[in-house]
């Protein structure tokens, strides 16, 4: 990353990587699901990638909400 960039394409730049985690995360949890009962391995795979994803979630919303909360999805709440 060469280009120096301001605050605010900073900004745009870490939303649109949340906005990217969020919805690989969702898909790699249905993935997840939908292999469970057939391809256990599989569907153990998808969900290490779907935690994979969530980690990189949660680090890019501490750095836009340092200290808040942490969304909750579907109204599952988020056990740490």
């Amino acid at each position: 990353m060469r280009d120096v960039v301001d605050a605010d394409e900073l900004l745009r730049r870490i939303l649109r990587g949340r906005r990217r985690a969020a919805s690989e995360e969702r898909a790699w949890r249905e993935r997840e699901q939908s292999l469970a009962a057939t391809d256990p391995e599989a569907a153990r795979e998808a969900g290490d990638r779907a935690r994979a994803y969530e980690a990189v979630l949660r680090v890019l919303e501490e750095i836009v909400s340092p200290g808040a909360e942490p969304e909750q999805a579907d109204g599952v709440k988020q056990v740490t």
